[in-house]
Order: C-alpha cells, then structure tokens, then sequence
C-alpha cells in the first residue's frame, strides 16, 4: 500500500494510481508559467490530480479542470481534489482525450500534461500501470491536436517528455500551429546526461528561452535551482 504524499499545502493520496508521484509530474506543477494569469487551466492525464493541485496553489484560475481515463485514478483524483482547500476550483472528468474534445466548447487559456511516454510496449503485466506509462493510450499526436483546439489565443501548453522524444515532438507541435517558446533540459545530477524536457508552446513563433536544470549535486545534495523550484511544495525544502 502507497502512503499518502505530503505537501505544505496539501496530501495526495496514490495507493490506487498506477503512476505513483514523482519527479516529473511535480517539475511541471512548479516549472510551468503563470504570468498571463490564465482563468481556465486543463489537466490531461491528471492520475493523482498532483499537478492540478499545484497549479491551484501557484494560481488564481476561477477553473482548473482535469482528465483521466483510468477508473481508479479518476476516483482517487476526485477525493484528492475534494480534500483540498481548492475543492471548489478543481473538477475531475472521467473521460478519453478524444471524447472530451468532441464534448467541450470551452477554451483553456494554459493546458498542461505529463503524458504517458514510453512509446515502446514494455509490458509489465499491470495493465493500468502500462497505460498510464505509455504513449499508446495517449499518442503525442492526439495531445497536440487537442491542445491545438482547446487552447485559446494567447494560450499556453506546458509539457514534460523524455528528453530524446523532445525534437519529434517540437516538429509535430509546428504541424498544429504550436512554437516552444520555453524549454528547461533536466539532468539528475552534473554528470548524466539530458533525461527531460520541460517544454512550453504557444501560437507564438519567438525564439525559444532554453534553460537547464540539475536535480542533485551529488546524492541527496539538492541544487538550489531545484530548491527554489519546488520548496513551495516539498516538505523538507
């Protein structure tokens, strides 16, 4: 049984998500911007609903919906939204991609998602858990479609994905009329390699502002870039 995971703010409870918490999905939360002061933000592929609870911390959206297909982390998503302090803000759909977009006419002013991204079958034999960790419940093509549709004028998607998917990715993304204007590259520590991109697109062709980020120094040793990026959400930051 998965433990409850404490924030500053508030608890998110995962013993029924195939994806537990993470780097990633906290990284986005934290990293993605909010300067245009977005009203309405979306949330695809919420699982533990971590993302949309940051983004309901950091902001004053008046809505933040999120999407999530698998049954047990829709219900689990819900009873951590309800939990919150935010309750009244964030709403969860149980839904596909496909079928929310065929169903909303609403505009979303900031889209966010850490989408499924091993675009290889690595069977695990726990079917929820591949799902939520490959690309085929969610192709890459399908996220930017709808995003694409969702999003409004001045809108902004903010996305994590392997750093080796990153260019493909960029040239599929210009097909939907969709330019990187931020990009952080994430390494675990100064000697490994790029692992993740933190990308974030709008209709705005600009020239990209590219950052890196290292996670620790040496072990458990956090740089303060990393620090300053998450302590408003990381207990012991």
């Amino acid at each position: 049984m998965s433990k409850p995971f404490q924030f500053k703010q508030f608890t998110v409870h995962q013993d029924r998500c195939a994806m537990k918490i993470g780097t990633d999905g906290v990284l986005l939360g934290a990293w993605t911007w909010l300067g245009h002061h977005p009203s309405s933000i979306l949330d695809i592929g919420a699982g533990t609903g971590v993302i949309s609870l940051q983004l309901a911390q950091r902001s004053n959206a008046e809505t933040i919906d999120a999407i999530e297909l698998d049954e047990n982390a829709y219900e689990q998503c819900v009873e951590n939204f309800e939990a919150s302090s935010w309750a009244d803000r964030l709403f969860c759909y149980h839904a596909g991609l496909d079928e929310f977009v065929d169903e909303i006419e609403d505009q979303f002013d900031l889209i966010v998602s850490n989408p499924p991204f091993y675009s290889e079958n690595v069977a695990s034999g726990n079917t929820s858990r591949d799902n939520a960790r490959q690309n085929g419940s969610l192709p890459f093509n399908e996220l930017l479609s709808a995003a694409a549709k969702l999003l409004s004028k001045k809108g902004i998607l903010s996305v994590i994905i392997p750093f080796k998917e990153e260019s493909d990715f960029i040239f599929m993304a210009e097909s939907f009329g969709l330019f990187p204007n931020r990009i952080m590259w994430v390494k675990g520590n100064p000697k490994a390699e790029v692992k993740r991109s933190l990308l974030e697109f709008s209709f705005s062709e600009v020239e990209p502002k590219i950052d890196e980020l290292v996670i620790e120094l040496e072990r458990h040793q956090y740089s303060q870039e990393y620090i300053d990026l998450t302590k408003a959400f990381y207990l012991k930051m």
